[in-house]
């Protein structure tokens, strides 16, 4: 892979997994819904998992260079 796109990739990969990660950790400290009509053990998992899931695509794509 080419570092330019590579580092692309990674630093937006790794912005929207923290993002996501820390609004998701917010919603629930302040026990606000993460989702809308959802349990809140469900959505929660959910969005962590893929805060996770992005994180490591963006940890992947900067141990591609």
């Amino acid at each position: 892979m080419e570092s330019g796109p590579a580092i692309f990739a990674g630093a937006v990969f790794a912005l929207f997994g923290g993002g996501l990660l820390t609004w998701t950790a917010t919603r629930l400290r302040r026990r606000e819904p993460v989702a809308e009509d959802v349990s809140q053990v469900a959505s929660a998992a959910l969005a962590s998992l893929a805060a996770v899931a992005a994180l490591a695509a963006g940890v992947w794509c900067f141990m591609r260079l």
